[in-house]
């Protein structure tokens, strides 16, 4: 190669050093730029993710104001007083005076009994009372005309003891036979079926000409007398109610016959006893129904103003967690950290529950606890704590 050529050659070679130097610059700096952008965007995602981890919650304020709030419980109506009708003597309906709805008052013929078998027995029982009666009479003049001879010894005193105690003997039987005739007499009262008190005959179970059997040996009921100016509605309080309702409570009744009218009772009694099967204290309500629009049987809807509970705080009933540990409330501290509270129920009022031990009044409560929630989670708190009042929507329950 000649030096004019040599000289040549060098400038290329220099440039394509240069070019290569140049590219392979580029190519470290467009991956450099790569690694570092991708780091960055996947610092940002590992910051997004860790922010979405932390839950956002609302909280509330435990309330401690009192709860006015209804109890309402089904119930069925019963007649004040109710007195089905049997047969006290066997034999055939021979009439009958008063159907169902009819009032009647006490002592009013109902039903009468025709009773052939009891009228012959009655009969035998004169006739037999007859028989004692002479035959009392007879030894009875026996006796003392004997008596009169026990002085003398015309008669032994051995005969005179027989006749005499024969005299008493006899006397004795006019006694039984005059019993076992008041007895049929009393019995031959209750052919007549008679109102035990004024009332409404609320079934008739019986025609004319039908066979009569005593009630005790298997007889149906004739009749059924029912006193309806004031009914009773019994209603089945769950334990934890039962102190909230004593004795005066007021009840609104409504029956479905009459939709939007309500009727007012009273709790007048209670059994002061819990059904183990139920878990319920049985109490009587007297509802008063002098119009007559109530009737016994009917299916009614009971609710009882229930008597608010004091020094209890309240809370959302969504913010009540249940698990195997049992009942808790999930709180948040000062430093957004969550603490689970055991706690006890009251009362549960449907959207608010009464709280009766395991919470302050100034804890912040989660409203509605994100699945598995556990203490020391950390959480963020969105806006200020809301009052009960204000977290839980209205319901029928609310009063005031």
């Amino acid at each position: 190669m000649s030096p004019h050529d040599q000289s040549t050659a060098r400038p290329d070679l220099h440039r394509l050093r240069v070019a290569g130097v140049s590219f392979l610059i580029l190519i470290v700096a467009i991956l450099v730029y790569g690694v570092v952008s991708r780091a960055a965007q996947n610092s940002r995602i590992h910051d997004l993710t860790e922010a979405q981890a932390v839950p956002n919650v609302a909280v509330v304020a435990p309330s401690s104001v009192e709860n006015h709030t209804g109890l309402e419980l089904p119930g069925r109506l019963e007649a004040f007083i109710r007195a089905p009708i049997y047969a006290r003597v066997p034999g055939y309906l021979k009439s009958w005076k008063y159907d169902i709805g009819s009032k009647v008052k006490t002592g009013e013929l109902l039903a009468e009994i025709d009773t052939p078998d009891l009228d012959q027995q009655l009969m035998q029982a004169r006739a037999d009372l007859n028989v004692a009666q002479a035959n009392a009479k007879l030894s009875d003049i026996t006796a003392k005309r004997w008596q009169s001879l026990a002085g003398t010894d015309a008669v032994a005193k051995q005969d005179v003891d027989q006749r005499t105690f024969t005299a008493d003997a006899n006397l004795a039987q006019v006694k039984a036979a005059q019993a076992s005739l008041d007895r049929l007499v009393a019995e031959e009262g209750f052919k007549r079926l008679i109102a035990p008190f004024d009332g409404i005959v609320t079934a008739r179970e019986t025609d004319i000409g039908q066979l009569i059997n005593v009630g005790a040996t298997g007889g149906a009921e004739l009749f059924v007398v029912s006193e309806t100016g004031k009914l009773r509605i019994y209603v089945n309080v769950p334990q934890n109610y039962v102190p909230s309702v004593p004795s005066g409570t007021n009840a609104t009744i409504t029956v479905p016959e009459h939709p939007g009218k309500t009727y007012s009772g009273t709790v007048e009694a209670s059994a002061q006893a819990v059904n183990p099967s139920s878990g319920t204290t049985l109490m009587q309500i007297i509802v008063d129904n002098s119009a007559g629009e109530l009737m016994p049987g009917d299916y009614a809807s009971i609710r009882l103003q229930v008597a608010p509970a004091a020094n209890v705080l309240s809370v959302p009933s969504s913010a009540v967690i249940f698990d195997a540990k049992g009942l808790s409330i999930a709180t948040v501290g000062g430093d957004n950290r969550v603490a689970l509270k055991p706690v006890t129920i009251g009362r549960d009022l449907g959207a608010v529950v009464e709280i009766a031990s395991g919470l302050a009044p100034n804890d912040r409560v989660i409203q509605n606890p994100p699945d598995g929630v556990a203490s020391g989670d950390v959480v963020h708190v969105i806006g200020a704590p809301a009052s009960v009042a204000n977290s839980r929507p209205k319901t029928k329950n609310d009063h005031g």
